[in-house]
């Protein structure tokens, strides 16, 4: 659990990990960034999580969601693609591609093979698959991982609804390795305070085992059968190995990961000497942040840390919302859109213009 500190200190002489540390006084509580570790202890939200689900979401559609239904006007159709009659683009054939989708009269004439690429039909089917374990409730400022997973829960899915579509999750605290929540997929305002209520509901089990996303993403693939659109909310903080299973994921869905993460777990500031605390283990260790090297080599890891997260996404064919706890959610949903509409039009103007309006 502690191995990329426990590595360090054996290098360095100094013992330091990178999580939260709950109810300690020895000193500030910072999070981790390695594959191993799931970062940080519970924090006290003192957000708007610990609001009823009904004045969350009248708060969210007053400060976000009414922002973002303007903006995206006349985006709806081109965000998601996937089980739809109309057809959209054509590209070539990738490693996770069904080979059912393959255009052989554009294959023939390209001499290589070619995948038909459909607008999704508007009544659409999304699921949240949220990881609530212990490492997404912290937050070094006001708002947690936690916190951030509920809202952007709550935006997405009153976005969907009002255009009539219906919205579904399933929700993983840790206990048990597997889904402990299944909420089926319905539509309207009634469905998004029920998804918001069982969220707030759900409690991390604390003091367990390491996350273990992959068998969350297997039980996703067993039980939805319809293709949908799938949310996947995670700080992918967990056992290695999740990557095959969401890669098998997207196989069958339109797959859109959403990375919860912390400052502090790319950048360990310098506090002293703290006490952290693994939030989903309970292992404790004693550490001196004000070790200059240490930081470095902490920074270091993050980025390789963001590397591999990086490369199992593309891998996987899969687009990534990254959202931030102190960056504000409707500007990260607009940049996400944003970034999917545009690489929809270059895609096309690629096609055209290289393969003579295919």
């Amino acid at each position: 659990m502690f191995g990329f500190l426990k590595r360090l200190k054996r290098q360095a002489g100094v013992a330091q990990d990178a999580t939260r540390a709950q109810g300690l006084s020895d000193g500030p509580r910072v999070a981790v960034p390695t594959g191993q570790l799931s970062s940080l202890a519970p924090l006290s939200d003192q957000s708007k999580a610990s609001s009823a689900p009904e004045a969350l979401l009248r708060q969210l559609e007053w400060t976000v969601i009414r922002r973002l239904d303007g903006q995206l006007q006349g985006d709806y159709r081109t965000l998601f693609r996937g089980a739809g009659l109309v057809l959209a683009d054509l590209r070539e054939y990738q490693a996770h591609d069904d080979v059912r989708h393959i255009d052989w009269n554009v294959t023939a004439r390209m001499q290589a093979p070619y995948v038909r690429e459909h607008q999704e039909d508007r009544e659409m089917t999304a699921w949240f698959v949220v990881d609530l374990s212990g490492s997404v409730d912290f937050g070094s400022g006001g708002i947690s991982k936690r916190t951030l997973a509920l809202e952007c829960v709550g935006v997405l899915s009153r976005l969907l609804t009002q255009h009539g579509n219906r919205v579904g999750a399933l929700l993983y605290t840790g206990a048990g390795g597997q889904a402990n929540t299944y909420v089926p997929a319905r539509s309207g305002r009634r469905q998004v305070l029920h998804l918001l209520d069982r969220m707030t509901r759900a409690e991390s089990l604390k003091q367990t085992q390491e996350t273990d996303l992959g068998k969350l993403l297997r039980d996703a693939q067993s039980v939805l059968k319809r293709r949908s659109t799938v949310f996947v909310l995670s700080d992918f903080l967990s056992q290695p190995g999740w990557d095959r299973s969401l890669n098998q994921l997207a196989r069958r869905h339109e797959v859109i990961a959403v990375r919860l993460f912390d400052p502090i777990e790319s950048v360990l500031p310098n506090n002293g000497l703290v006490v952290m605390q693994d939030a989903e283990t309970g292992e404790q260790l004693f550490v001196d942040s004000n070790d200059k090297a240490f930081r470095q080599r902490f920074a270091e890891q993050a980025l390789v840390r963001e590397r591999q997260l990086r490369e199992s996404f593309a891998s996987a064919g899969v687009d990534c919302m990254e959202l931030q706890t102190n960056d504000p959610i409707d500007q990260a949903l607009l940049r996400f859109t944003r970034l999917r509409k545009r690489r929809s039009q270059v895609a096309a103007g690629a096609t055209v213009g290289t393969h003579g309006g295919l």
